[in-house]
């Protein structure tokens, strides 16, 4: 009988493990791939306070050993199934059952890929899913942009503050984003909106060179040199094995107040499958930390 199991070994869930373990609960943390989730996919942080130019499997495997050293257990499998009913919940990684008082899911999510040739391979070195994390790393370059909604467009506004001009690709003739946002962009003297594009191909050797670009009107095949492209068309949150036991958003992530509880009692979440403003690494954490405390809290109180 586990105090707590964390569905997920990323920032929320590490974190998570961390104040758990520090408030002596006795705490397992089952994660399916690796260690870090997208953060150790990250080639550098810049971000993460006190923490400079650190990559992104550095921070991965100092929160995996932190998360350890506080007594958590780390264990590589994937949930299969999951009983969040009930004083005792139940876990399943394929036959192999676990049972614990308190669940935090830190399952996170995914950004959606483009689906070209390319994509993965030059991800993280040219291709990125979060202008906010890896822009600085573009400063005087030229960069594309690609979506068009609120996200894709704040982000090339964000990017026009530093590099040197910011190509927003959208495969409609119309952004989808918000009014203000859509006028904010036609008065950037930087951005340059190309519409009615695709992608078909991200090209470059060991990192991005250019874009290989579809005009669904004109019918024409262009190329678009370019030192990085921020993917923006959304996320996928991790949130398929909780779609029956839990109320999901029309974006499919999960509802949570603020103690990150659900409308389960001893079942709280964490990170980015939850519905927040910002997706980063340090909110994630913020996550993580108070569900672990607030886990603990709920088993004091008599659960």
């Amino acid at each position: 009988m586990f105090d707590v199991i964390i569905l997920g070994g990323g920032p929320a869930g590490l974190s998570a493990g961390i104040y758990a373990g520090r408030g002596g609960l006795r705490t397992l943390i089952l994660e399916k791939m690796f260690a870090g989730g997208q953060a150790a996919t990250t080639y550098e942080v810049e971000n993460y306070p006190a923490l400079e130019n650190v990559t992104g499997p550095e921070l991965a495997m100092k929160l995996e050993a932190h998360a350890s050293k506080c007594g958590a257990q780390i264990t590589y499998a994937e949930v299969t199934k999951l009983e969040l009913e009930g004083k005792i919940k139940k876990v399943w990684t394929g036959d192999k059952e676990y049972q614990t008082k308190t669940v935090i899911l830190a399952m996170g999510a995914q950004p959606k890929e483009l689906g070209v040739d390319g994509e993965r391979r030059l991800r993280g070195a040219g291709v990125s899913y979060c202008a906010t994390c890896d822009g600085a790393f573009f400063k005087e370059k030229e960069v594309a942009v690609v979506g068009g909604g609120n996200v894709a467009v704040e982000d090339a506004l964000y990017l026009s503050r530093f590099c040197k001009h910011v190509y927003l690709i959208h495969r409609r003739d119309e952004l989808r984003a918000d009014m203000v946002l859509r006028k904010a962009i036609e008065a950037n003297e930087k951005i340059t909106s190309v519409w009615d594009t695709v992608v078909e191909q991200i090209n470059g050797e060991g990192v991005v060179s250019s874009l290989s670009l579809y005009n669904n009107k004109t019918s024409k095949h262009s190329e678009l040199a370019v030192s990085g492209v921020f993917v923006a068309i959304g996320t996928a949150p991790e949130t398929a094995i909780v779609s029956k036991a839990l109320s999901l958003n029309s974006y499919g992530y999960i509802e949570a107040n603020e103690e990150m509880r659900t409308e389960i009692e001893g079942v709280f979440v964490a990170g980015d499958i939850r519905q927040k403003p910002l997706k980063q690494i340090i909110t994630a954490a913020s996550d993580g930390a108070i569900a672990g405390a607030m886990a603990a809290q709920y088993i004091a109180m008599g659960y």
